[in-house]
């Protein structure tokens, strides 16, 4: 039975698109810079045991450009919110394949995406550590728990149990902020991205002041060996590296939100992966050339907060707190980011019959997803708990093979199925950008531990089972005739 017509002025709850340049941009970067480089100097340099692992972001540069590309022609052509949900389901078939990879990539989200986010508030407790000595502790009671139930799981030392309030508080913090319109979300995020523009150029100008290079560039004596161990390292602080970049891609999940996305879009990537890229090599080299690397490596888990250290060394530890409160202000920005592109990817799964109805909703009066932001904050939470490497290693690993992977064939399969499709921007030089992205998805998947290649197969297996009982009970592809046109949720079928 159809519903009567809405009255004359009645609100509609709708996306609004009010995103430019200026907040996309913003969006992407305070993602990227967020806490990322501040946390991961220490495991970075620990892959390769010296100053040489910055060749991981430099092998993360390689990789992320081209699929920055990727990104860039897949969200100009398809705005819509939900990012990697639209553009696999749309090239690998809507209504066949790419039902599956669109079903996949939710599956996996729900645990990648919160993984990520709870980077942001791990890094966050462990710089407040140093302003309140007591967020973690030697003998973890969370991590013995943890360990209870999946024996070496965690390291001994993590979160103590003012730590773990504090992850709670910071994240449930986010979600009250976020719970609003998008009007003002955006000039949330602008002021939070210049606080993190603010922090990170005071790291750079104060590293550049005090730069020694015998202390950045005192490379171990056995210096480079090229084996399969220097191979697996390199694999190692990629990841590291491929972490850092994370959320160059982050204004895709918003473009239903975006205005003129076929330019915004585009430029607001390359814009982010290109500062950021440049902005943490001056990081690194402004850290290291004044705390020597050995201070910090082998890394321990959570690592030791540099930043800190790095002020503490030239100003004293009162200059030093005031670096570590600007820091946990871009640990924020980060984790504000994040939650805000992350929580729109169940809501356009839901919206298109993939994934629970009740995510799909929006808030009758402030028109955001409001449900799909509770899911994404309180499995962030969650993981916040576990260990930082482990969250780290784990939510790329459980991305790469169908978000990053699928992608890169996907916008060959478009290239090549939907020539006349409007493509309001085109990759330069393609087929080239997939192809080398694609190479470099693959070896970092290859030089992944083989525990956590397991994970990530286990999960995908998960995901596969799950698909066909609910493809099953729903009477859809592939237990019926897949028809053009044919209704997300089907008429008179249960909506899972």
């Amino acid at each position: 039975m159809n519903s009567a017509p809405p009255a004359a002025g009645e609100h509609h709850p709708h996306l609004q698109r009010r995103l430019g340049v200026l907040q996309a941009t913003a969006l992407n970067m305070t993602n990227m810079i967020g806490i990322g480089p501040f946390i991961t100097i220490p495991a970075l340099m620990s892959a390769l045991n010296g100053p040489h692992a910055m060749l991981g972001w430099l092998v993360a540069v390689l990789i992320t450009v081209p699929d920055a590309l990727v990104w860039s022609e897949l969200g100009a052509a398809m705005p819509g919110s939900g990012g990697s949900y639209v553009y696999l389901r749309e090239g690998f078939g809507r209504h066949t394949f790419g039902r599956f990879m669109a079903f996949l990539f939710v599956w996996q989200f729900i645990l990648s995406g919160p993984l990520e986010i709870a980077s942001g508030l791990i890094g966050f407790t462990q710089y407040l550590n140093y302003l309140l000595p007591g967020m973690t502790a030697q003998h973890s009671p969370i991590n013995a728990f943890f360990n209870s139930l999946w024996q070496g799981i965690a390291p001994e030392r993590g979160l103590s149990l003012q730590g773990g309030l504090t992850v709670v508080t910071v994240g449930a913090f986010c979600i009250v902020l976020l719970y609003r319109k998008i009007t003002s979300i955006g000039k949330i995020t602008v002021s939070l991205w210049a606080g993190t523009l603010l922090t990170t150029l005071a790291v750079i100008v104060t590293g550049a002041m005090h730069f020694n290079p015998k202390i950045a560039f005192d490379f171990p004596a056995e210096g480079l060996q090229f084996s399969l161990g220097f191979f697996l390292g390199l694999g190692a602080a990629t990841r590291v590296g491929v972490y850092d970049y994370l959320g160059y891609y982050d204004v895709c999940y918003v473009g239903e939100e975006v205005r003129d996305p076929g330019k915004v879009i585009p430029r607001s990537i390359i814009i982010s992966i290109l500062g950021v890229a440049l902005i943490y090599v001056l990081i690194n080299l402004s850290i290291i050339g004044v705390v020597p690397w050995r201070e910090f490596v082998p890394a321990t888990d959570p690592p030791a907060p540099v930043v800190s250290m790095f002020m503490e060394k030239i100003y004293g530890s009162k200059v030093a707190t005031v670096f570590t409160l600007m820091v946990l202000w871009t640990a924020f920005g980060s984790v504000f980011a994040l939650m805000l592109g992350y929580s729109r990817i169940p809501y356009a799964a839901a919206k298109d019959g993939c994934f629970f109805k009740v995510f799909g909703r929006l808030h009758e009066t402030k028109d955001f997803p409001h449900v799909s932001l509770l899911l994404v904050g309180i499995i962030s939470i969650l993981c916040s708990f576990l260990p930082l490497m482990t969250v780290i290693d784990a939510l790329l690993i459980t991305r790469i093979v169908v978000q990053f992977i699928g992608q890169c064939v996907a916008v060959m399969l478009l290239r090549k199925r939907a020539p006349q499709m409007a493509r309001p921007y085109r990759m330069w030089l393609y087929p080239l950008p997939p192809l080398v992205a694609l190479a470099g998805w693959v070896f970092l998947f290859a030089t992944a531990d083989v525990k956590l290649m397991q994970y990530g197969g286990l999960t995908l297996v998960l995901g596969v089972v799950f698909f066909l009982v609910w493809t099953w009970l729903t009477k859809r592809w592939p237990f019926a005739k897949a028809e053009e046109g044919q209704a997300s949720a089907g008429g008179g079928r249960p909506n899972f």
